[in-house]
């Protein structure tokens, strides 16, 4: 029960604001990672414990407070200290310190230093034994903030290190990544796959079919980049329902027109409101500032090739079902397959419709 009781003191008293008092036997740090794998480390504790670590006479026990004129005298001692039981290290080598600072605070010190990593390979470790290795009934909470996010750690005699992040992905594997997550999202975009399948159904030639796939790819692609760059972005709410209306428009189109040779025209106009879709996820899982434009292009083209396997299976199914209907003769596009299919992914787009007018 005691470590919970000392972290909520600490959380209370320490961390996330200029301590007004410390507790004795607690070291409060707060460590912070940015995206230029510079660490910056605050770390503040008791004048009491730092004369005893040290031997100096910085605390004065009547006034409850250290005196700001002996803390200045023994700055050089203190850095000294926390040179030898605190580091920053990536890959299992120092990382470079700035200027450290010893500064008065209340009945305590605040020790601060920034650390490059920027140029070391691997994983990025805070490690601290700072009054710890004195009393192993001291602890350390730490609280380690990288971009947004925040989260805690306890430390004590035994436990003495803090991974800050893992070593940086290659831009290989962070292509990959992306190229996986972009395959992933239009097989999993049941209403991409409504589109693309309803706008082939009467498609009998390779021609046609290239220049619907192109124009969509262009259109896209174009959308998916002003959005995902924050150069263009169209709410979700307009968004979505739109993309639900052009799956309605093209299904119906199918009982009025078979003409696919002008299809690709469509397919331009309503890829750019999927690009818009598309978007949406880079947006949810963010793209690696160090690689944005690669990272961009490796999920576009994810997109691509499950567009591509989409209309080719479904391109596959219809001259099957167009053999199995003809029997020995020429093979011919069924008109009741057509207006079957059509019916059952307008039904789907218009729900899609409907539900998303309303949730919006």
């Amino acid at each position: 029960m005691k470590w919970p009781l000392l972290l909520w003191l600490a959380v209370l008293l320490g961390i996330g604001r200029p301590a007004e008092a410390h507790q004795v036997n607690l070291v409060t740090a707060r460590v912070a990672l940015t995206a230029e794998r510079i660490v910056k480390v605050e770390l503040g504790l008791k004048g009491s414990d730092v004369d005893r670590l040290i031997g100096t006479r910085t605390y004065d026990a009547k006034q409850d407070a250290v005196d700001p004129a002996a803390v200045e005298a023994a700055g050089a001692a203190i850095l000294a200290y926390f040179h030898t039981h605190m580091a920053v290290t990536g890959g299992g080598s120092a990382c470079a310190p700035g200027n450290a600072a010893i500064l008065p605070d209340g009945d305590g010190i605040i020790y601060r230093n920034s650390f490059a990593c920027a140029s070391m390979a691997g994983d990025i470790v805070y490690r601290s034994t700072v009054l710890t290795e004195k009393d192993k009934a001291a602890r350390q909470v730490v609280l380690v903030a990288q971009g947004r996010s925040e989260t805690q750690a306890l430390l004590d005699a035994d436990n003495i290190t803090v991974m800050l992040s893992k070593e940086p992905p290659s831009l290989a594997s962070t292509m990959w990544r992306y190229l996986l997550t972009g395959i992933e999202h239009i097989f999993l975009g049941y209403d991409h796959v409504a589109f693309l399948a309803a706008i082939v159904l009467w498609a009998r030639r390779l021609m046609p079919v290239v220049k619907i796939v192109t124009a969509f790819t262009v259109a896209h692609s174009l959308t998916l980049s002003l959005a995902a760059l924050n150069v263009l972005v169209v709410p979700s709410r307009i968004v979505e329902p739109a993309i639900a209306a052009s799956i309605v428009f093209v299904a119906v189109e199918n009982f009025f027109s078979r003409d696919v040779d002008k299809r690709w025209r469509l397919a331009f106009l309503f890829g750019l409101i999927h690009g818009f879709g598309f978007a949406g996820v880079l947006r949810e899982i963010g793209l690696p500032t160090d690689a944005i434009v690669p990272a961009l292009a490796a999920f576009n083209l994810g997109v691509e090739i499950g567009q591509v396997a989409i209309v080719a299976v479904a391109l596959q199914i219809l001259r099957l079902a167009d053999r199995w209907s003809a029997g020995r003769s020429e093979p011919v596009r069924a008109a009741g397959l057509v207006y079957a299919l059509s019916a059952l992914i307008g039904l789907l787009g218009g729900y899609w419709l409907f539900a998303r007018v309303f949730e919006a």
